[in-house]
């Protein structure tokens, strides 16, 4: 999976089968926050969302940066990763929201 960063516009984003999923992130205070992750449906299933929280997440540490997640998803993602010492952001508003 070919996994392109774009820090200008602070995403995470793949094409798989000509369809693009993306991850949309802040930095806040010292820690990135994941805000919004979207897979569509027709590429839905093959573990592209979570390839593109950790590439977010080791993005994150490798430059100092705390984990945080706003995404639903991805404070799950957190929650399965503890090793990853991640946080969630303080705009979360629960299961299946996202900020954006």
């Amino acid at each position: 999976m070919d996994i392109v960063h774009d820090k200008e516009k602070g995403i995470f984003e793949v094409t798989v089968d000509g369809v693009t999923a993306h991850l949309s992130y802040v930095i806040v205070d010292g820690a990135l926050d994941v805000r919004h992750t979207i897979v569509p449906e027709e590429i839905g299933g093959r573990g592209i969302a979570s390839a593109l929280v950790k590439s977010a997440y080791d993005y994150a540490l490798e430059n100092d940066y705390t984990p945080m997640a706003t995404c639903s998803y991805a404070v799950v993602w957190l929650e399965r990763h503890p090793q990853y010492k991640g946080k969630t952001g303080a705009d979360y508003a629960g299961e299946g929201t996202c900020a954006l």
